[in-house]
């Protein structure tokens, strides 16, 4: 059981990563990602989301017929986005204020609705929250990533406005890496987004066929 929960936290987290290896999610990947903060805030609202509408969807996996399922699953999904958003909005406004139309745009993400269809309508409880949460926190991941590279390249800081956005606590986060006249404007445009996404996939790939081949070489060794 512990080995089955190891791997549906590798799978989220990197194996099958939303964005890095299912490419799914790119419309708020692409518009929220212009800084860190930006990034690390959409994808903790889209991963509060995706667990708690995990959980829900495993809860009453066997009341939901085949017929009606994505039906359900986006009305569920829908109404945690409902209660993130209004959550954000009471206790987090100025990230709210960033973040605008995007949360409520959570409900057509791919990635949500994939998950449930793929693993939380088939799963108990526990292991598709875990699921859930994890397959979030890679988004987040994710998110992040590109956003910290973009920020970088485009504006030489990192996790810029945290403080305002998250509180103060968050301000030690807040740096400034390059001189600001040192920046790069395309890498905080679209293009950006696409070049800097492309790239993190490639890294990400060939990281995976790297470990894949120290694993060959190993077992090769063990055998001989």
């Amino acid at each position: 059981m512990a080995n089955a929960y190891t791997n549906i936290v590798r799978d989220g987290l990197w194996d099958n990563n939303g964005v890095f290896s299912m490419l799914l999610g790119m419309c708020p990947t692409m518009a929220m990602t212009t800084s860190a903060t930006n990034g690390f805030g959409m994808g903790l609202a889209t991963a509060a989301v995706m667990a708690a509408s995990s959980l829900l969807v495993a809860a009453f996996r066997n009341a939901i017929t085949q017929e009606v399922r994505i039906p359900v699953f986006i009305l569920i999904v829908a109404t945690m986005v409902t209660l993130v958003d209004l959550a954000m909005n009471a206790w987090m406004h100025e990230l709210y204020k960033v973040l605008g139309l995007f949360i409520p745009l959570i409900v057509s993400n791919c990635l949500p609705l994939a998950r449930l269809e793929a693993f939380a309508a088939k799963a108990p409880i526990v292991p598709a929250f875990l699921d859930g949460l994890c397959m979030g926190l890679g988004f987040t991941i994710a998110l992040t990533a590109i956003g910290a590279v973009r920020e970088i390249a485009g504006s030489g800081t990192l996790f810029a406005d945290a403080s305002l956005l998250f509180g103060p606590f968050f301000k030690f986060m807040e740096l400034r890496l390059l001189p600001a006249d040192m920046g790069v404007l395309m890498m905080i445009l679209p293009p950006g987004g696409f070049l800097v996404t492309g790239l993190l996939v490639v890294v990400k790939r060939l990281l995976d066929l790297r470990a894949g081949k120290e694993i060959q070489m190993s077992g090769a060794h063990a055998v001989a």
